[in-house]
C-alpha cells in the first residue's frame, strides 16, 4: 500500500539545521538573523523542500501577503517598469501582486479601490488620476505622483529639480532660445512641477522660454502647428526643446525630422522619464531618469511599513540627467 509522504513542518526544519524554531520563524518571514543561522535555515529548507503554507500562514496572521497596484496601462515602457520594479520588490518579501489597469478613468479607479478592499489586500499602490479617490480606513495606501494629503504618504521624483535641470544642460550645451512642451492631464499632481523647475531655471540663466502646453486628449498635429509657426528659412526659433515626457520627445522629434530638422544639429531635445528601448537597454532620448527602482523600494516599505502614519506625505526622490543622443555630447 502507497503511504502519503507528509510535508516536512518548520519544526523538521530547525532540526535539520540545528536552530531553534523561532529562528525558521524569522528567516520564513523575512526578519533578519546572522548569517550562519540564516545560510543554515536555507540549506534546511531547500534539502527538505519545505514550502510555506501561505494561506495557514495568512489566517494566523489575519493577512492575504497581497498587495493591489493600480497604474492606468501597461502599454506606457515608464508604467509597466514601474509595475514590473513594485512586483520584484514585493516578491522579495514574500506578498503577491493584484495588478489593475484604470485606463485614466477617474470612475473605474473608485470601482477597483473597491474590489482590492474586497479581495482583502493588504494595501494600495496607485498611481491615481481621482483627485477624489476614497480608501477605507485602516487599509495602507501609497500615492504615486498625486498628493492627496498630509494623511498619504505620496512617492515621487523630484519634478521640480528635474525641470531646472533640463534647463541647465540645454544652456550648457549651448543652447539660448528654448520651449517648453507637455501634453497631459489637467489635474494637480507632482508631474506638473517639471514645467515650473524648467522656467525657474531658464530665468535663472536668463535664456528665453516660450510655453506650448495641452491637455491629454490633444491631437500630436497641435504641435506641429505650433513649431511651424516658429519655423522661418529653414531654421527653427528654438535650438531646445524639453518635453514633459520621453513619449512626446519622441513625437516631437518625428517632427523635427519632418520639417527637415537634425536632431540634436539644429535643434537638442530633453524628454524625462528615463525610458530605454527593451526596457533595458539604451535610452530612447537625453531625458531627465525617474529612480524607478527607488520609488518601487520606497512605495513597498511604506504600504507593508507597521506604522505607515509616521511616513513622510512627500517623498521626493532625485533624478538624473542621461545622455540619449538627442544633445549635443
Amino acid at each position: 500500500m502507497n503511504q502519503t509522504k507528509t510535508s516536512p513542518t518548520m519544526k523538521d526544519v530547525a532540526q535539520e539545521a540545528g536552530v531553534s524554531l523561532g529562528t525558521v520563524s524569522k528567516v520564513v518571514n523575512g526578519i533578519s538573523v546572522g548569517e550562519e543561522y540564516y545560510r543554515r535555515v536555507q540549506a534546511a529548507i531547500e534539502k527538505l523542500d519545505y514550502r510555506i503554507n501561505s494561506y495557514a500562514k495568512g489566517l494566523k496572521s489575519n493577512k492575504t501577503f497581497t498587495i493591489a497596484v493600480m497604474v492606468p496601462n501597461l502599454i506606457n515602457p515608464f508604467f509597466s517598469q514601474l509595475v514590473d520594479a513594485i512586483n520584484r520588490e514585493l516578491a522579495a518579501k514574500n506578498y503577491r501582486m493584484l495588478f489593475y489597469a484604470t485606463d485614466y478613468d477617474p470612475k473605474l479607479e473608485q470601482r477597483l479601490v473597491q474590489l482590492a478592499e474586497q479581495q482583502k489586500v493588504d494595501g494600495i499602490i496607485c498611481l491615481s488620476y481621482n483627485p477624489e479617490l476614497k480608501v477605507s480606513e485602516g487599509v495602507p495606501f501609497v500615492s504615486i505622483d498625486r498628493y492627496f494629503g498630509g494623511n498619504i504618504p505620496c512617492v515621487s521624483a523630484d519634478n521640480y529639480g528635474g525641470g531646472r535641470l533640463a534647463a541647465e544642460k540645454l544652456a550648457e550645451n549651448g543652447c539660448r532660445n528654448v520651449a517648453f512642451m507637455r501634453v497631459g492631464s489637467h489635474l494637480t499632481n507632482e508631474p506638473n512641477k517639471r514645467k515650473d523647475g524648467f522656467v525657474s531655471g531658464c530665468e535663472a540663466l536668463g535664456i528665453p522660454c516660450t510655453l506650448k502646453i495641452t491637455g491629454d486628449d490633444t491631437p500630436i498635429s497641435v504641435f506641429e502647428d505650433f513649431l511651424r509657426e516658429h519655423f522661418r528659412d529653414g531654421k527653427l526659433e528654438f535650438d531646445g526643446i524639453f518635453c514633459v515626457t520621453d513619449y512626446l520627445a519622441h513625437q516631437i522629434i518625428g517632427i523635427l525630422s519632418s520639417m527637415g530638422l537634425q536632431v540634436p544639429e539644429d535643434v537638442q531635445v530633453i524628454g524625462f522619464d528615463g525610458i530605454r528601448a527593451f526596457g533595458d537597454q539604451e535610452l530612447t532620448c537625453s531625458t531627465i531618469i525617474q529612480p524607478i527602482e527607488a520609488i518601487a523600494s520606497s512605495c513597498v516599505e511604506m504600504v507593508l511599513g507597521t506604522q505607515l502614519i509616521k511616513a513622510p506625505s512627500l517623498l521626493c526622490l532625485p533624478i538624473s540627467y542621461g545622455f540619449g543622443g538627442t544633445t549635443k555630447a
